[in-house]
C-alpha cells in the first residue's frame, strides 16, 4: 500500500511521545517520511528554510516556551506555499478554549484527542 502523504512534520516537546506517535505513523504507512521537532520554533525554522515541506502536520499544544497556538501565529507570517498543508492539533487538552480556539484557525484540520491510533489515522479528515 503506497503511502498516503509524502512528508509528515510531528511537533511535540514530549520525546516519548514523539517517537510512539513517529512509529505508529511509520507503521500506518502513513507518510513516506516523517519528520519530528521536540521544538516549535525549531520546526518554524525547518519550514522557513524549505528543508522540510510538509503534506501534514501533527502539532502539540502545550509545549513550553512556544504553544501550538504560538506556533500558528509563527507558521502564519512565514512566506510559503501553505496550501494543502493540514495541520492536525494533537493534544491531551481537554479544555473548551482549547478546541475553540483550534476550530477558528483557518490552518487546523481537525483537533485530535492524544493518542494518535491507527483508528483516528483512518477516519482523518
Amino acid at each position: 500500500m503506497a503511502a498516503s502523504y509524502n512528508t509528515c512534520l510531528l511537533i511535540d516537546d514530549n520525546y516519548l511521545d514523539n517517537f510512539i506517535t513517529k512509529k505508529l505513523l511509520e507503521n500506518s504507512n502513513f507518510a513516506k517520511t516523517v519528520v519530528t521537532s521536540e521544538s516549535p520554533a525549531y520546526a518554524i525554522r525547518l519550514l522557513a528554510s524549505g528543508s522540510v515541506k510538509p503534506d501534514v502536520i501533527f502539532l502539540d499544544i502545550r509545549m513550553p516556551n512556544m504553544s501550538g497556538f504560538e506556533f500558528l501565529d509563527a507558521y502564519d507570517k512565514l512566506d510559503i506555499e501553505k496550501e494543502g498543508i493540514k495541520i492536525y492539533l494533537l493534544s491531551s487538552s481537554f479544555d473548551p478554549t482549547d478546541m475553540k480556539k483550534s476550530s477558528n484557525n483557518k490552518y487546523v484540520t481537525h483537533f485530535i484527542h492524544k493518542p494518535l491510533t491507527h483508528k483516528i489515522l483512518e477516519d482523518l479528515p
